[in-house]
């Protein structure tokens, strides 16, 4: 999924400066809006790995419908957001070219928003049986289907009208609505998701497991901006500072940000492993697949971690020339926040992992609020003061992440050990969950 944008910004790039700014811009708040958003949708994974460890595949099937519901109540709006935000972006001041191409990008690719909420829905599904195989080669196959689309619509090949960043966006919807068609045929007809009736209550507004979703969604969407949000101001910070600092920012964050790929995956399966031992009522079993899952993205990470330490410039060296006299600050300032991130990659993975493990558990709105104090009042805090009152630069920004990702980390790991220790049985959780109070005993919840 991450390759889909580097292909849109490696192709898009030889239309000019111009462009790529263009697009730039129109993916951050694309993107910001669909990660919020996708937040909410992925409430369907632990709901339907709790039902399935349980058997209980009307659960399955009435979750995922609702799933989509909620994905196509979502993407009105964000529609709407998208479509109209021509003049919000010329009030800020951005450059009203800029703003030129930004819109007629988002205008086109803001018809791929519905597919793509309705993909992570499907998605959500399929790795709450634990069968994700079938949307990796989905996704692998829609990169190509995108440099494919890029090509013809960018350029203009093949009798297509040159549509240069606009046909980047058109592109980008095609291949959201390649990804969704193509998963849902895969999940009617292959086998065993063919076993759920997914849209035997199509139509059918389910008010109960509706009212779940959005009540695990809502945090995990917050909780994804609030993340989103704290790397996105750090740049903005760190832009400040000079186009040497925000480049090296930018290339850190980048080998960063693969690296996060997976140990977020780790998470993910942490996830679905806690809820389907939940439903099956292995309290000791979802407890142990959710410290395994956190172990094994700590040690992931300490791989990474130890790469960054010993060849920095060699892995600087695939975004510039290291050699080159004109980027020895770029790469001075990099080699350095490379060090930084290996330290934050450990704390990284062990938040993304132990988040995975509570959303096993459906719990959500305690960990939103650990995300809140820990990237945007502890964190940011630090960050600005090393940065700037200390005049720590880009690296005291950093070690602000690192703090931040740090008291995440220790949090929500904790309250993962604290709930965990509990019994508790899909019955109950279901029963209460669908009554719209607490999965769990909120007294038993509580930080303490």
């Amino acid at each position: 999924m991450m390759s889909l944008g580097f292909v849109d910004t490696l192709m898009v790039g030889r239309l000019g400066a111009e462009a790529l700014a263009g697009v730039a811009l129109g993916n951050t708040l694309f993107f910001f809006l669909a990660i919020v958003s996708i937040g909410m949708v992925n409430a369907v994974a632990p709901m339907v790995s709790q039902a399935f460890g349980a058997g209980d595949h009307e659960a399955v099937e009435r979750t995922v419908y609702q799933g989509f519901v909620v994905g196509f109540l979502l993407a009105l709006p964000c529609t709407l957001i998208l479509w109209n935000l021509g003049p919000f972006l010329r009030a800020i001041g951005q450059n009203p070219e800029t703003v030129a191409l930004t819109q007629g990008y988002l205008r086109a690719i803001v018809w791929g928003f519905l597919p793509f909420l309705w993909f992570a829905a499907l998605r959500s599904f399929v790795e709450g049986i634990s069968k994700p195989l079938p949307v990796t080669i989905i996704t692998m196959i829609g990169v190509g289907v995108n440099i494919l689309a890029n090509y013809v619509l960018m350029y203009g090949k093949w009798g297509f009208p040159e549509l240069g960043i606009v046909g980047t966006g058109w592109a980008s919807t095609i291949v959201y609505w390649f990804l969704f068609g193509i998963l849902l045929a895969f999940s009617r007809l292959a086998r065993p998701f063919r076993e759920f009736r997914l849209f035997r209550n199509r139509g059918r507004f389910d008010k109960p497991y509706f009212k779940e979703l959005v009540r695990i969604g809502w945090p995990m969407g917050i909780s994804h901006g609030v993340e989103a949000g704290l790397f996105s101001v750090t740049a903005l910070l760190v832009g400040l500072l000079g186009t040497a600092s925000l480049a090296a920012h930018q290339i850190a964050l980048q080998c960063a940000a693969y690296t996060f790929m997976v140990p977020m995956g780790i998470g993910i399966a942490s996830s679905v492993r806690v809820g389907q031992e939940t439903g099956k009522g292995q309290a000791e079993a979802a407890r142990r697949a959710g410290f395994v899952g956190i172990g094994l993205a700590i040690l992931f990470m300490m791989v990474a971690a130890i790469l960054f330490w010993v060849i920095p410039r060699q892995i600087i060296g695939l975004y510039i020339d290291t050699s080159a006299m004109e980027n020895q600050e770029v790469v001075g300032i990099a080699v350095v926040l490379l060090g930084v991130a290996a330290v934050f990659q450990v704390f990284d993975g062990a938040q993304v992992a132990a988040a995975g493990a509570l959303r096993g558990l459906k719990d959500t709105r305690i960990p939103m609020i650990i995300s809140v104090i820990s990237y945007w009042v502890i964190g940011l805090s630090v960050g600005l003061l090393v940065g700037f009152t200390l005049d720590g630069g880009a690296v005291g920004l950093w070690w602000g992440l690192v703090v931040g990702l740090g008291v995440a980390a220790i949090l929500l790991s904790y309250r993962f050990w604290k709930i965990s220790s509990r019994s508790f049985s899909y019955e109950a959780t279901q029963r209460e969950g669908l009554s719209d109070t607490n999965s769990l005993n909120q007294a038993d919840l509580s930080l303490e």
